[in-house]
Parts: C-alpha cells; structure tokens; sequence
C-alpha cells in the first residue's frame, strides 16, 4: 500500500498530531500542567504592556517546554512499551529526558525573571 502524498498526507499528519495532543492531555499530567501555565501566561503577557518580542520570547519559553515535554513523554512511552524490567539504558534514556524538560523550565524561568526584572525595574 502506498503512502499518501501531498495534501492527504498533510491532512493525515495533522490528524496524527491531534490524536497526540489529545492523548497528551488525557494521560500527561506534566503537559496539563504546562497547558494551565501557558494559559495563565497568555493573561498575564496580555495585561502589562509588554513588546510583541517579548510576548513572543515569554509565550514560546513555554511553549518549548511543552515541545520538549512531549518528546520526553515518547521516550517514556516507548521505554515502558519495550519492558517493565530495569534496563540500565532504559533509565537513561528517562533520565535524559527528564532533563531536557528541567533545561527547558530553567531556560524559561531565566527569560520570565529577566524581562519582568527588566520591564519593572529598568
């Protein structure tokens, strides 16, 4: 069977992502987590008058960590579907996710503290 193409390709793509969104929200509760605090975010970039650069800087930090929440729930998943038993490389693999996730929050927790420090105290 032939794998489609073009714009039925896209459609099916898009699906897919939809699925994994929703699969993220039912199961993930780091990513819904993510989802409140990007929604909490919006309101709050929303009411101080920031630059559109800096809302763009203040929103998309937290949406890298949901990119990278993500991944780091594929790697979980497929670790937990190859077997339940304790694999040395298993634990890294979890582990270097979990860290790319704790990268991600420091990355944006420095950018959230800087341009507040900046906006209010120049």
């Amino acid at each position: 069977m032939d794998k489609p193409k073009g714009l039925k390709r896209i459609i099916n793509a898009f699906k897919y992502s939809l699925k994994g969104f929703k699969s993220a929200i039912k199961y993930e509760t780091a990513f819904r987590q993510e989802l409140i605090m990007l929604v909490i975010a919006y309101v709050i970039v929303m009411l101080i008058d920031f630059s559109i650069y800096e809302r763009i800087l203040l929103l998309g930090s937290i949406g890298v960590v949901m990119i990278v929440e993500l991944l780091n729930s594929a790697i979980e998943c497929v670790v937990d579907r190859i077997g339940s038993e304790r694999h040395e490389l298993s634990g890294r693999a979890k582990d270097y996710g979990s860290a790319a996730v704790c990268l991600s929050l420091l990355l944006t927790a420095t950018l959230w503290i800087y341009l507040f420090a900046c906006h209010f105290f120049p």
